[in-house]
């Protein structure tokens, strides 16, 4: 009985001091948890005010001991006036100062940091090498290499920049004399120049290498930065090297402008150093540059000139934004269909052939689609990109399958209204850009022939240059033509007959211009419904082709 009593003892004791530990623990967790949140409380409230208080004082200290030392030198060196007030002068010195200083640091901390220049060092027998290529290029400058042929060539250069830099690179010119001349002009250490038929087939024949035809964006840059130096004061030549820096590092294109500087360096005219850069420049330009020349007008014909093809480029931007929208629903259309033919439809045929519904109709044609997708999509799509190419390449290359394409096209709905609004307006502005510059009526038909790729409007110019040389009038070829709209043939007309005829095709091309901008409007509020609701019966004649089935199949159940 007395052991029963004694366990009993220990019993209670150990619950006691299980109970007492277990509210200790309650008692430390509550008192950690009021008191780390009065710490959060304090620090909210109190610390963090403190603390940004003693960082403000501390900044205004250390203004207060920077404009204290400004201020004593201003008491020991300044002669104030006995008329001005000391408190006055001293504290407009202390704001400037603090101003000043605040502000110079703001700029030292913002400002980009120079690069290191590199340093380009080469090997002894690397610089003998080129010692003995440079003695060689000399005698040769002294005999062959002086004589300028009657064509332009390509010759290749190797050369040491101003930066220390071995640099090689091709240019245009007519003998090896003047591109050492010119580019010992621009600071260049030339160590060989040579030139070969091969270079010329690269550069020039084949296009391989040449310059490529400048973008519309670079081109209106380029005219518009030129015009702006050359109103600033600058010469061409200079306006052209500096253009040649901020056009990018494209190095045939640096080639071709560093071309047109050698070329005016050695006095030919401008219009002729960018007609011998291939196809980089539009004949349209040189030719508007050419007649500008004659006539002294070169800063107007670049203005007019980079207004001319802003507006293009505005069209052209029109036409893709048009474009644009049907292009992605259609291939989100296309997406779709397929995703659903190569694998929702199989998963209902399985189910179809387990359950035996009969199958026949649309249903049938769906799967004998998806099978065959499933099966043979290299084939459809092999077929479809032959297809394209094929179109591609006899567009491209056939004349009489190109005319075709384009009469087909034009007398669509909706879509002749944007070619034709189209060309009207890009011919009208061109010529009246011509007219204006005082270029002669048959070299402005031909300028105009060049610059349009539709056959219609083509053989519509070639008419008008015939008219021409036979006496009669401009308007006789665009007249009773399904092609040229009655309101442009009549503007054209009265254009003749009031002698004004470039300011009334300029009106022409800004009515046109105006119509094809509505045009692509209605052609984007036009084509999204189509293409929804195009998706829309492709997608359901899917759906009900598979749910047909399914009542077959639940006859069969019942």
């Amino acid at each position: 009985m007395l052991e029963i009593t004694q366990d009993d003892k220990k019993l209670k004791q150990k619950n006691h001091t299980s109970f007492t530990e277990v509210f200790r623990m309650i008692y430390i967790i509550i008192y950690n948890l009021f008191y780390f949140a009065f710490l959060g409380i304090k620090f909210v409230f109190v610390d963090i005010w403190v603390a940004l208080f003693t960082g403000a004082s501390y900044q205004i200290d250390k203004t207060y001991r920077h404009v204290t030392k400004s201020n004593n030198s201003i008491e020991s060196g300044m002669n104030i006036p006995e008329d001005m007030g000391v408190n006055s002068v001293i504290n407009k010195s202390i704001n400037q100062d603090a101003f000043l200083s605040e502000e110079e640091r703001i700029y030292e901390k913002t400002k980009r940091r120079k690069k290191k220049e590199k340093v380009y060092k080469y090997s002894a027998k690397t610089l003998a090498k080129l010692e003995e290529q440079k003695k060689m290029l000399l005698l040769d400058l002294q005999t062959a290499g002086a004589t300028r042929s009657k064509v332009p060539h390509v010759y290749y250069y190797k050369a040491k920049d101003t930066h220390g830099k071995i640099i090689s690179g091709t240019m245009n010119g007519y003998s090896k004399l003047d591109i050492n001349s010119y580019l010992l002009n621009e600071g260049y250490d030339v160590y060989v120049i040579k030139t070969t038929p091969f270079y010329d087939f690269l550069y020039q024949k084949s296009g391989f290498f040449g310059t490529k035809k400048m973008s519309a964006k670079d081109l209106i840059f380029w005219l518009t930065q030129l015009s702006t130096y050359i109103k600033a004061g600058i010469t061409l030549s200079e306006a052209v090297k500096i253009l040649t820096n901020q056009m990018g590092k494209n190095k045939s294109r640096q080639d071709a402008f560093k071309a047109i500087s050698y070329e005016l360096t050695l006095g030919e005219s401008f219009s002729n150093a960018l007609s011998k850069q291939g196809s980089m420049f539009p004949a349209l330009l040189i030719n508007m540059i050419k007649a500008a020349e004659a006539s002294g007008t070169l800063i107007e014909t670049l203005d007019d000139m980079a207004n001319y093809y802003s507006e293009i480029y505005e069209t052209k931007k029109q036409m893709i934004s048009a474009m644009t929208y049907p292009a992605i629903v259609s291939v989100f259309s296309i997406g779709v269909i397929v995703f659903i033919l190569l694998y929702v439809v199989p998963q209902f045929t399985e189910i179809y052939a387990e359950n035996g519904a009969p199958i026949a109709g649309i249903t049938k044609i769906v799967i004998d689609v998806s099978n065959f997708l499933k099966d043979h999509w290299y084939i459809l799509f092999g077929i479809i990109f032959i297809i394209i190419i094929v179109i591609i390449v006899l567009y491209k290359y056939v004349k009489a399958f190109r005319t075709s394409m384009q009469v087909f096209l034009m007398h669509l709905p909706v879509i002749k209204d944007v070619i034709i609004y189209n060309e009207m307006t890009i011919f009208t502005k061109t010529f009246a850009s011509l007219l204006r510059n005082n270029v002669f009526i048959t070299d402005s038909m031909d300028i105009l022939s060049k610059i349009t790729n539709n056959e219609i409007y083509k053989a519509i110019l070639y008419k008008t240059i015939n008219n021409i040389v036979k006496g009669e009038k401009i308007s006789e070829a665009f007249k009773d033509h399904w092609a040229v709209p009655d309101v442009a043939y009549y503007m054209i007309v009265t254009g003749e007959s009031t002698g004004d005829l470039a300011l009334m095709m300029q009106k022409v091309s800004e009515y046109y211009q105006l119509l094809h901008k509505n045009v692509i409007n209605n052609l984007k509020a036009f084509i999204e419904p189509i293409m929804i609701a195009f998706l829309a019966v492709v997608v359901g004649l899917i759906i009900i082709a598979v749910i047909v089935p399914m009542f077959g199949m639940y006859e069969q159940i019942q």
